[in-house]
């Protein structure tokens, strides 16, 4: 159980930063976010934060698949929860009003969370990077340059939990939700393959 409720923690604070953040330094306010709650429940539960990210680690094979679906469960109620929090701190638009090609912001989503997933695996889970301590600060900063490079085509969720909270707070439209599902599973699915394509021996 603890580490269902670090998960809903841990996105709870990044989906409510996501909601709250603005200005020019809004991708590393949500990236500093990040980074500071996988310091705090890195031990725990590993500090996923994210289904997509979830999804690389269950492929990958260092998460039981009961785990996984406790772990999604969590990060997309917490998602929730934190929308409805940050509207109550922010008033929202009265409907989404969000202009996106979906093909462009389809394939965004899919290499930001790859890259995303890419480095968790990397420097979290495999044996060449175990007990580092930097493991915070890369993803964090991965969030931040995903987010700014890609983030103006799709929005910048790189996150199944993020975008759910974005449609509850009316950031992201309803119908265009399929994009963040597909997309950001798809980033992390592959992520995890070509870890394992690259790594054969770390088991």
């Amino acid at each position: 159980m603890n580490k269902y409720i670090t998960e809903f923690i841990g996105t709870f604070f990044l989906v409510l930063t996501a909601g709250l953040a603005s200005g020019d330094l809004a991708v590393l306010i949500i990236a500093s976010a990040l980074m500071v709650m996988i310091f705090a429940g890195g031990h725990i539960s590993g500090a996923h934060y994210n289904p997509a990210v979830t999804l690389a680690v269950l492929i990958r094979g260092k998460i039981s698949t009961g785990d996984a679906i406790g772990y999604m469960a969590s990060q997309f109620v917490a998602a929730v929860v934190a929308a409805f929090v940050a509207g109550y701190f922010k008033e929202m638009p009265a409907e989404a009003v969000q202009t996106i090609d979906t093909t462009k912001a389809l394939i965004a989503e899919a290499i930001a969370t790859f890259a995303l997933a890419y480095v968790v695996l990397n420097v979290a889970t495999a044996k060449g990077t175990s007990g580092n301590s930097f493991y915070g600060l890369a993803i964090g900063f991965t969030v931040f340059f995903a987010g700014s490079a890609l983030g103006g085509y799709s929005g910048g969720a790189l996150n199944p939990a993020v975008a759910l909270g974005a449609s509850v707070m009316k950031a992201f439209a309803w119908n265009n939700i399929w994009v963040y599902l597909v997309g950001c599973f798809a980033g992390g699915a592959l992520a995890a393959i070509v870890f394992k394509i690259n790594n054969p021996d770390d088991k």
